[in-house]
């Protein structure tokens, strides 16, 4: 009973975190998970079968919100399903020993990646009416799906950042189009764990319902604090946190215990670090920009009036840009 009240919190956490930032559900529980005591096979498992049910809800939503790019969710998940497939065969036929620093090691560059990412500044990039090609989609999914089925997620913090960074498609569409791919992604790699790891899965249900319960109850909670929390710091945290937890599991094997406690100390000292100076620059610039909206002059008719909303993207996008 106590281990199925720890997932149950690392569910609600893990929510807590996903709903802030649209990312780390996977990652963040897979961590908790280990610390819980489960095998990292194990808590990979636990964690797609649980994803099933989230993912599947989440991209319903987005495709009636109008979030969704068809093509491109089975031109990047079909892809991302058939190597997290081939990802959970192989994390589900490695010994114990062999997998604990694999999948920790993999947690600490997705945590890495997370720290990065919310600590650079956003630059709003006008979306262009190129598609991304298949190709490159492909690759994407089969890198996103690999890493997440073995590292017991990543596929949000991977294939989202990419795509923002390539700034071809609108955010909220890049979003619910990950996400939306993301249940192939999770259907692959729970299939292949049901190929290598039936037995614990079926003697482990009581652990994926218990991490669906934790989600569910602060689903709510999650779509509160979103509106609240600074996502840049939270993103940031979450990331720092990640990374000194999986450092022990990652390292220990061939660093003595007083190295693994500096990286523990660099890691947390610097991950704050970035995260606080993150928010505050964010924070400068909202400031700035309110203050330039304000005071900046727009002519109507005769007289000169004063705008409190910025220009238009639309007057200086490049021609092709997409409107929707």
């Amino acid at each position: 009973m106590r281990s199925l009240i720890l997932i149950a919190l690392a569910g609600a956490a893990a929510q807590l975190v996903d709903g802030g930032i649209g990312m780390g559900f996977g990652v963040t529980s897979t961590t908790m998970l280990l610390l819980a005591g489960l095998g990292p096979a194990t808590a990979s498992a636990v964690v797609h079968t649980s994803e099933l049910g989230t993912t599947l809800v989440s991209g319903i939503s987005h495709w009636r919100f109008g979030n969704v790019h068809w093509p491109t969710v089975f031109k990047l998940g079909v892809p991302g399903g058939i190597s997290a497939f081939l990802g959970a065969t192989l994390l589900s036929n490695l010994s114990l020993e062999a997998a604990a620093p694999v999948t920790s090691a993999i947690l600490v560059i997705m945590g890495i990646n997370l720290v990065w990412r919310f600590s650079q500044p956003r630059r709003k990039k006008p979306p262009t009416a190129r598609s991304h090609s298949t190709p490159f989609l492909a690759g994407l999914g089969v890198v996103g799906g690999f890493v997440d089925a073995s590292g017991g997620g990543g596929w949000g913090p991977l294939s989202t950042s990419t795509l923002m960074a390539v700034g071809r498609e609108q955010p909220r569409r890049i979003v619910g189009t990950v996400t939306t791919a993301e249940f192939l992604v999770t259907f692959g790699a729970t299939a292949g764990f049901l190929v290598g790891l039936w037995e614990q899965i079926v003697a482990n249900a009581a652990a994926v319902v218990a991490l669906l319960i934790g989600g569910t109850i602060t689903a709510p909670i999650a779509a509160w604090l979103i509106s609240r929390v600074n996502p840049t710091v939270l993103g940031g945290l979450v990331g720092t946190a990640i990374v000194t937890l999986n450092v022990p599991r990652a390292l220990g094997w061939a660093l003595p215990h007083p190295a693994i406690l500096g990286l523990q100390i660099a890691a947390l000292v610097v991950g704050v670090g970035l995260s606080v100076w993150a928010s505050r620059r964010r924070t400068r610039r909202e400031r700035e920009g309110n203050q330039d909206g304000r005071h900046a002059p727009a002519r109507g008719g005769s007289r000169v009036v004063v705008s409190s909303e910025p220009e238009a993207a639309e007057s200086t996008a490049p021609v092709g840009v997409n409107a929707d």
